[in-house]
């Protein structure tokens, strides 16, 4: 009955911190392991490609600032990722800017799929099989700080930000209609 109890506690706590974050707010996670891996080496160049760098040269001084405000919310969430590691006795996480330019091919990809399914109908981590092995995905937070609150008190998200085998991470943050969309990709 106490667990009962104690799981229904659980579940309102979760259910209001979504709702204080936006009646848009969603999360999805996912994490790759040995039995999905059948040897073959995905990249998907043309993707990483075209996703590149946030800022472009034919963007506008406002659209750039933009892009430097949204990779430093980015920064922010990882940051705090790396602080709830530290707090659980995890080493910190390890920015890796290839794994970066995977995580801003998925924040795109999810605008149209919010899935670990691609557009295109492959797995995620199709974008990079020798990079990829854990992703968080969300939309609808408006700040590092209600994003990784939220990541945190899901208890799949959290796995993956507590998984002591990962070693490196990147988050990236696409913006369309005034909606963000987040992912973050781990990787050993």
């Amino acid at each position: 009955m106490k667990k009962k109890v104690t799981a229904l506690l659980l579940a309102m706590v979760c259910s209001l911190s979504l709702v204080a974050c936006g009646s848009d707010a969603e999360m999805s996670a996912a994490v790759r392991g040995p039995e999905t891996d059948n040897g073959m080496v995905y990249i998907d160049d043309a993707a990483v490609a075209l996703a590149g760098s946030m800022q472009t040269a034919d963007m506008t001084e406002e659209e750039k600032a933009r892009a430097e405000e949204l990779r430093a919310m980015a920064v922010a969430a990882f940051d705090l990722v790396n602080a709830e590691r530290v707090a659980a006795g995890l080493p910190a996480l390890v920015w890796d800017e290839d794994l970066e330019a995977c995580a801003q091919v998925r924040a795109t990809e999810i605008v149209t799929t919010f899935s670990h399914t691609r557009p295109n109908g492959t797995d995620w981590w199709t974008v990079n099989s020798d990079l990829m092995w854990g992703e968080n995905l969300a939309k609808g937070y408006k700040t590092a700080e209600s994003l990784v609150d939220a990541w945190m008190n899901s208890p799949t998200h959290a796995a993956n930000i507590l998984e002591g085998s990962y070693v490196t991470c990147s988050i990236a943050v696409y913006e369309t209609d005034g909606k963000l969309y987040f992912a973050q990709e781990f990787g050993y």
